[in-house]
């Protein structure tokens, strides 16, 4: 088949393929995770679904007992910034895995 004959290409395929490429030159390719890579991403994976689903019980509890929309707003943000420190620290731990 001719380059001709195939369907135009997305701009998200054309990026994706740059960043391959580039990937590629830079000596990062793809590689299969291993049985024991898999099993430990499994983990973290699980170990902070469980502190995310520990820190909405201990913030939803947290608010029924707010009355004051300014430290409602507080315990929001709050809550907020410790999902987002807790989904970051999973992320490292993972790419940790993956990139041993």
């Amino acid at each position: 088949m001719s380059e001709s004959d195939e369907a135009p290409k997305s701009a998200l395929e054309l990026a994706m393929e740059r960043l391959r490429r580039k990937d590629a030159d830079e000596g990062r390719g793809e590689r299969p995770l291993s049985d024991e890579q898999k099993a430990e991403i499994g983990e973290v994976r699980k170990v902070y679904a469980a502190r995310l689903a520990q820190a909405e019980i201990l913030h939803k509890s947290g608010l029924m007992s707010m009355f004051d929309p300014e430290a409602r707003a507080k315990a929001e943000a709050e809550y907020r910034r410790d999902v987002e420190r807790l989904n970051e620290e999973r992320d490292r731990k993972i790419d940790a895995v993956r990139n041993r």
